[in-house]
C-alpha cells in the first residue's frame, strides 16, 4: 500500500512559518479577496482563505460583490486596491462570470500584489528563472514533495494537465528542481505509456478517478490535484487502486488542497517584504 502524503499536516509547517516570520514584521500584511457572485465552491473557498489569513494574523477583507457586476467596475476596484500603499495582496476568486474577461482582469492587478502568481508578469519571471510570486498549488506540491523527502533531481516526472493554474506553472517549477518533465493531456497519443514512465505523476485533469492502475509505473509517487464532486463526496483525479501500486500518494481530501491556501498566504506574506521591506 502506498505512502500517504498528507498536504495538512504539510500546510501546518507553512503556517508556522509565516507566523514566525510575522512576529518579525513592524507591520501587519493585508489580503484582499474579490469574489463575484454566489457560487457555493467559490463562497466556501473564500471564506476559509478569509478564515485563515485572519487565524494567522493578517489583515484579510473579501470584497463580495454581486454576480451582476460589471467589468470596468471590477477594474475600478482593482486599480483602487493597486495604489493603496496599505494592500499587499489581490487576488480575485475564479472562476468569473461569463460576461468577465478573466484575462484581462487578472492583467489589472499589480504583479506586485498578485498573490496568486497569474500575471504575466509573474510567470515569465517563473519560467525565466527569476524571483517570482508564484502560484499556489503548484508551489505547494514541489513544498509538500520537499517535505516528504522526495527527490526530484534527475527523476521523471509526467503532469496530465496543461492549465494555466496547474500543469504549466507546475512544469516550470519541476524543471527548477532538475527534474526531466512531460507535460501530457487530452491530444497526448498513447497516455497509459507516458504516465507508466513517471517516477513522479502528477494528475490535474479535473476528472474523477481518471488515473486507474495500469497507467502508473510499480513504486511512483503520486500527486492528485483533482476535487470532483460526485454523488460520494469528493474523489480525486486519481483511482482508489492506484494505492495497490504507487509508492507514495496524495489523500482527497487533505492532501494539495491545504497546500494552496498555506501557500497563499505565503505569498501574502512574500509579497508585503519584498514591497514594504
Amino acid at each position: 500500500m502506498a505512502r500517504w502524503l498528507r498536504g495538512d499536516v504539510v500546510a501546518e509547517a507553512v503556517y508556522a512559518e509565516v507566523r514566525a516570520r510575522l512576529e518579525r514584521l513592524a507591520f501587519v500584511p493585508q489580503l484582499r479577496v474579490i469574489r463575484l457572485g454566489e457560487d457555493p465552491a467559490s463562497v466556501a473557498y473564500v471564506r476559509l482563505k478569509d478564515k485563515r489569513a485572519r487565524a494567522l494574523g493578517l489583515e484579510s477583507r473579501v470584497h463580495a460583490l454581486p454576480e451582476a457586476t460589471s467589468q470596468e467596475a471590477l477594474l475600478d476596484l482593482i486599480r483602487e486596491l493597486n495604489v493603496d500603499p496599505e494592500v499587499d495582496g489581490i487576488l480575485v476568486q475564479l472562476p468569473l462570470p461569463k460576461h468577465i474577461d478573466a484575462e484581462r482582469v487578472l492583467e489589472a492587478i499589480d504583479p506586485a500584489k498578485d498573490v496568486d502568481g497569474f500575471h504575466p508578469v509573474n510567470v515569465g519571471r517563473l519560467w525565466a528563472g527569476g524571483a517570482a510570486l508564484v502560484p499556489c498549488t503548484p508551489a505547494g506540491i514541489v513544498r509538500l514533495l520537499r517535505h516528504y523527502g522526495v527527490d526530484l533531481a534527475g527523476r521523471e516526472v509526467v503532469i496530465v494537465g496543461r492549465s494555466n493554474i496547474v500543469g504549466k506553472p507546475l512544469a516550470a517549477l519541476m524543471l527548477r528542481e532538475n527534474a526531466t518533465v512531460t507535460v501530457a493531456h487530452s491530444r497526448t497519443r498513447d497516455l497509459p505509456s507516458v504516465t507508466r514512465r513517471a517516477e513522479v505523476l502528477v494528475a490535474a485533469v479535473g476528472r474523477a478517478h481518471f488515473i486507474t492502475p495500469d497507467m502508473v509505473r510499480e513504486g511512483a509517487v503520486v500527486v492528485d490535484v483533482g476535487i470532483n464532486r460526485t454523488e460520494q463526496g469528493l474523489v480525486g483525479d486519481v483511482h482508489p487502486g492506484v494505492a495497490e501500486v504507487a509508492q507514495a500518494l496524495t489523500p482527497v481530501p487533505g492532501g494539495v488542497g491545504p497546500m494552496t491556501v498555506a501557500m497563499l498566504l505565503y505569498n501574502t506574506v512574500q509579497a508585503a517584504v519584498r514591497r514594504r521591506g
